[in-house]
């Protein structure tokens, strides 16, 4: 077990570089999902390997071992390795644990504190205006969602712009973004690889969002016009009004990226070009596939091995 263990805390060496290259060859949608997804899964696999870890470690412990009926002999591995390497999990577990309710009650806190500080303000179906004359819009998460912009956001577009910028923000709350965010923020506390998964993760969403606005409005050319100039009004020394961390908002990312993403005509379908990309993409996938399932693959082959370790160990004292 000691061998197959390690695999998972190593693997996202390989699999991040591989799910980041195929998140930018992706549309939006399956990027963002993409990202997500190889998250949690290497995040849980991470988990299960530090458990492991940790069970092992403990079994070799007399108490443990007693309580357990185990032969310590039987118990395999050795124990100059395998009880520092329990420690060192028992620590990193707990140091995970800690940082994922940080980060649970830190955003729950602060989407309460954002939807009690908008609350005293006009609300005009899902609008909420606020007074603010510094330019910002976003969109708040929550039972209704809001599109919250302020006053100075408003001057700074014409009326077609804003709503393209509204449309941009309703496209946020009906994918619920914030929960891809958030469920990123907190695979990287299980392991801090993961971490570079989330600006590529935000890129997605925007992209994911600029495009459902585009459709909802008609017109790609004023949909990227309303993000260009939302983004050139904004003030990046200015705070965002109540916003929470896990909340985009329409200006955030590499905007001019995003705007000729938006200017850019799609590709026809089965041009070379397009078939070339696909086998690449195919290459990546695969990679980025092996990758995944080898951790996970290992981290069960490692339980199993436990397992059958144990029953071992029990066995042989309960044939003494």
């Amino acid at each position: 077990m000691i061998f197959a263990v390690w695999i998972p805390l190593l693997m996202p060496l390989l699999a991040v570089p591989a799910a980041r290259r195929l998140a930018e060859s992706l549309p939006p949608r399956p990027a963002a999902w993409l990202l997500t997804g190889c998250a949690a899964l290497l995040a849980g696999c991470t988990t299960a390997a530090l458990g492991l870890l940790a069970t092992a470690g403990a079994l070799r412990l007399p108490p443990v071992a007693a309580l357990e009926h185990l032969s310590l002999p039987l118990l395999g591995d050795d124990p100059a390795v395998s009880v520092p390497a329990a420690w060192v999990a028992v620590g990193l577990l707990a140091a995970c644990a800690c940082a994922v309710a940080y980060r649970t009650a830190r955003h729950r806190g602060e989407l309460r504190a954002a939807r009690r500080g908008t609350a005293a303000h006009p609300v005009s179906g899902d609008l909420c205006v606020l007074p603010d004359a510094a330019p910002d819009a976003y969109a708040l998460p929550g039972r209704p969602g809001r599109v919250v912009v302020t006053a100075g956001m408003l001057r700074a577009l014409s009326p077609a712009e804003r709503e393209a910028l509204f449309a941009h923000e309703r496209a946020h709350l009906a994918g619920r973004h914030h929960l891809f965010l958030f469920t990123v923020a907190l695979a990287a506390a299980c392991h801090p690889l993961l971490r570079s998964l989330r600006a590529p993760l935000a890129f997605a969403l925007e992209r994911w969002a600029d495009e459902s606005a585009a459709s909802r409005v008609g017109d790609r050319r004023l949909t990227a016009r309303a993000i260009g100039r939302a983004a050139l009004a904004a003030r990046p020394d200015a705070p965002a009004p109540y916003r929470p961390r896990t909340v985009l908002a329409a200006t955030a990312g590499p905007v001019p990226r995003r705007v000729a993403a938006l200017l850019t005509p799609a590709p026809e379908p089965h041009t070379p070009a397009l078939r070339t990309g696909f086998r690449g993409r195919r290459l990546i996938a695969v990679a980025l596939l092996t990758c995944v399932t080898f951790s996970a693959a290992s981290a069960l082959d490692a339980a199993a091995d436990l397992h059958q370790t144990v029953e071992v160990a029990q066995g042989e004292t309960s044939g003494h």
